[in-house]
């Protein structure tokens, strides 16, 4: 299946075929594609928390507004972010880089110090802003990457992040819930699998400037 044709298939799955589950090869994928998005200076103020127990999405469900998606679903992610990303965090992320490609320290002090400076300047809520847009930059990926799989999927903002992160003991571990992603396969009866997608025309959405 071509890129386009994948968009084209996929759809914010209604409802999931709860006796189908994802291979650990399928998952594997999506792990990496987490990974390797692309956010702001590359700092990754995110991690990932995926979910494979039925009894556990059926509680997360109670806290999704019941939607039925995260209690049948093969897995769901739930994309979290760093709740302190300061000089510690930003330290640590260019002892990675230094590792990962021997670049002297005279090289990445100067960035390095400049993002210290920066981050440290900024108001928490600015920084929690500026860590949920990357967190959309990953959910999108994923989309992409599960449409590509054939893996279907169903981007969610409605659940009650508090009793996530309550229930799944995220505040030990200095994370805060923002995006869930239930993902499987679809259910042969849903019906919105064969809705056409309502779209905007092209050139309603697209400016070209030669």
């Amino acid at each position: 299946m071509g890129n386009i044709k994948a968009l084209e298939w996929r759809y914010a799955t209604k409802k999931f075929d709860a006796e189908k589950e994802l291979t650990s090869e399928k998952i594997e994928i999506l792990k990496k594609a987490f990974n390797l998005t692309a956010t702001s200076y590359g700092l990754q103020p995110l991690k990932l928390v995926i979910v494979k127990n039925k009894k556990l999405q059926v509680q997360l469900q109670n806290f999704s507004f019941n939607q039925k998606q995260v209690g049948t679903a093969s897995h769901v992610l739930i994309i979290c972010i760093e709740k302190k990303v300061g000089k510690e965090f930003i330290e640590n992320y260019f002892k990675l880089v230094k590792h990962v490609r021997e670049t002297p320290d005279e090289i990445l002090a100067p960035f390095k110090e400049f993002l210290i400076g920066d981050f440290e300047a900024k108001a928490s809520a600015e920084i929690t802003a500026w860590a949920i847009n990357q967190a959309y930059l990953s959910l999108g990926n994923l989309l992409t990457v599960c449409a590509i799989e054939e893996i279907d999927a169903c981007p969610m903002e409605g659940f009650q992040p508090d009793e996530y992160d309550k229930l799944l003991n995220l505040e030990e571990r200095n994370l805060r819930s923002v995006l869930v992603l239930p993902v499987g396969y679809r259910a042969g009866d849903d019906m919105f699998s064969n809705f056409k997608k309502v779209r905007r025309p092209l050139e309603d959405v697209i400016i070209e400037i030669d």
